[in-house]
């Protein structure tokens, strides 16, 4: 049983990248518009942003599940609402503390799938508006993103050797 538990969690925290994606594009990037268009027009005097509100609106589907799983006969909700809320906790932590730096921690992060992740953010919020928007995703992107950030550590690691 506990192998199934496992799958439902971890199907339920790739799913989550989905509804992100979906929800990213057509409801932030469209009806709920008023509260992420602070996200892309930044007010570097607040550390808090209207879009922050989407940090409880995504966490009570999670909470829901968790607490059916636990207090019903539902059990396999308590595992799609721990996947819910560890994909929270990954979007949290690449988003808000690696992306953003709101934390000045992993700012130096020298890896390929870090570097591509970030690239893609930055490329998202190249626009300003809520139209023409690209990179909806967050922790998986592009390949074309990952090609990038492999070539420029190679060319990197190409200097450093030459310069040895």
């Amino acid at each position: 049983m506990w192998l199934v538990n496992t799958l439902i969690v971890f199907g339920s925290f790739l799913s989550m990248e989905a509804v992100a994606w979906i929800a990213h594009k057509y409801l932030m990037h469209g009806l709920l518009w008023a509260l992420h268009e602070d996200h892309h027009k930044k007010n570097p005097g607040s550390f808090f942003e209207k879009n922050d509100y989407f940090f409880l609106i995504f966490a009570l589907p999670g909470i829901a599940c968790l607490a059916l799983g636990i207090y019903t006969d539902l059990r396999p909700l308590l595992y799609v609402g721990s996947g819910i809320t560890l994909y929270g906790f990954a979007y949290f932590m690449v988003h808000d503390v690696f992306i953003h730096q709101r934390f000045k921690i992993l700012r130096n992060a020298d890896n390929v799938y870090f570097k591509a992740i970030r690239r893609a953010h930055k490329m998202h919020h190249k626009h300003l508006g809520k139209e023409d928007g690209e990179c909806f995703g967050m922790l998986f992107v592009p390949l074309r993103y990952f090609r990038e950030a492999a070539k420029l550590k190679s060319d990197t690691a190409d200097k450093k050797s030459a310069n040895a």
